[in-house]
């Protein structure tokens, strides 16, 4: 936590209670969390919109869609994330696992894909049954 301070003062924002505990709550936390998950009773969910869109750019948090809301980590937390499309199950997808993926969609047409901010969807193990 002490070294997410230290980036967010480096990059230029003042350290709030509020950015304190967005960081805090985005650091414990095991999946991406919606604005409201991060709010919980304790804090305004306006303020965790801003405090998110500021951490987002400079490069600490990341904006990502798993099902309908959008939900935020901590960047470089995950490369990307799988999700199901029949029960919203989500995984997180490591750098290694999408470096084949990536090299697939390269031959196939040439882009360098970008699997950060939206999902690989399909159906998870359970579903697929």
């Amino acid at each position: 936590m002490h070294a997410l301070l230290n980036t967010v003062r480096a990059r230029g924002l003042r350290v709030s209670a509020t950015r304190r505990a967005v960081l805090a709550a985005l650091d414990a936390a095991e999946h991406p969390l919606t604005a409201p998950e991060i709010a919980g009773a304790a804090l305004d969910v306006a303020s965790v919109y801003r405090n998110l869109d500021a951490l987002e750019a400079i490069g600490v948090v990341r904006h990502v869609h798993l099902g309908r809301a959008g939900r935020y980590e901590l960047h470089g937390r995950t490369a990307a994330w799988a999700t199901c499309e029949a029960c919203g199950r989500s995984a997180p997808l490591s750098a290694a696992a999408l470096a084949g993926v990536r090299a697939a969609v390269d031959d196939a047409c040439g882009f360098d894909a970008s699997f950060g901010h939206m999902p690989i969807t399909g159906r998870c193990p359970d579903c697929r049954a």
